[in-house]
């Protein structure tokens, strides 16, 4: 028998008066994989964790995580699960040692499996030898990665990361990627929700698109880039330069209207062969001077555009509760 789904929503919806965080929301991820949930800040992702997490009950749907439902067997969810939230959640006047203990202890380890489980999720997350300092004295990165593995200290098969991300630089950012990497290849399933697109694209298997409570598209990386066709052609203008003009010059080679942006025009292209070089006659003839030129594949921010009209950090909805 196929192995069942590590999370399965059907109709998941949740609301705070008139405002709806989840509207009929079905997901499904499987086992052993990562799955993303993408979108801007407010547009439901930090609720549907919470559903998910067992904090928080849904108002309609359904919801099944490593096989039970989250409202009638909480207690067999959590069991099974870690989570790792926007903000890390350790303790400042602990050590890193100190605070893993505690959570091994609070899991009911016992004090020997305690201390040797968090020796252990020191090394795996290059704290060894920052154990005994005080969090207070962590960089951000370094608080990530210990709240990351505080959600392993009992081992869980599925692990739930909030934007795990959000306030890193990018160094900071590369290392806690390739952690959670490595958890994936020793068998870890992950349900991650970012609003960085590259995160999204470098980690997730596959992903759901989400906006204004609403799933909007989902599949592989490559699935959503293949829904808006081919290249792009992305020229940058010279300061001064007349971007109406540009975008005028530049529709008779796009799929598409292209679109202005601080100078830089995104053109989607019918042909990809002889782009460039018709798209610098056009410019040419059309007085519009350019400082760069170049073809590109779609990304997920394309993807995002497209499906809603604004990029993924142009969000003026409330923040998430």
């Amino acid at each position: 028998m196929p192995e069942s789904p590590a999370v399965e929503t059907h109709g998941l919806s949740k609301h705070y008066g008139d405002v709806h965080a989840l509207r009929d929301v079905d997901l499904r991820a499987e086992t052993g994989s990562v799955f993303g949930l993408l979108g801007p800040n407010g547009a439901g992702k930090t609720t549907a964790v919470r559903i998910l997490t067992t904090l928080l009950q849904p108002d309609g749907g359904t919801a099944r995580v490593a096989g039970f439902d989250v409202v009638k067997q909480a207690a067999q969810v959590r069991e099974r699960i870690g989570l790792a939230g926007q903000y890390a959640a350790v303790d400042e006047n602990l050590s890193g040692f100190e605070n893993l203990e505690m959570v091994g202890r609070l899991y009911h380890l016992g004090p020997r499996a305690s201390r040797e489980r968090s020796r252990e999720l020191l090394e795996d997350f290059q704290l060894a030898a920052d154990g005994d300092r005080l969090v207070g004295t962590y960089s951000g990165g370094m608080r990530r990665r210990l709240d990351l593995a505080a959600a392993l200290v009992a081992r869980p098969p599925l692990l739930f990361l909030d934007e795990p991300t959000t306030g890193l630089d990018l160094r900071s950012r590369l290392g806690l990627w390739e952690a959670i990497e490595q958890l994936v290849a020793e068998g870890t399933t992950v349900v991650l929700t970012t609003q960085y697109l590259d995160e999204a694209d470098r980690l997730a298997e596959r992903i759901a698109v989400i906006d204004q409570g609403r799933v909007i598209a989902e599949g592989t990386p490559r699935e959503l880039k293949e829904q808006i066709g081919g290249d792009r052609l992305e020229v940058q203008l010279c300061p001064g330069a007349d971007g109406e003009a540009a975008v005028s010059a530049l529709a008779g080679v796009a799929d598409g209207r292209p679109e202005l942006v601080d100078g830089l025009v995104r053109v989607p292209l019918r042909e990809r062969s002889g782009a460039i070089t018709a798209a610098v006659r056009r410019l040419d003839e059309a007085g519009v001077r350019i400082d760069d030129i170049a073809l590109r594949e779609p990304t997920l921010d394309d993807v995002f555009l497209q499906l809603t009209g604004h990029h993924v950090e142009q969000d003026d909805e409330p923040a998430e509760r």
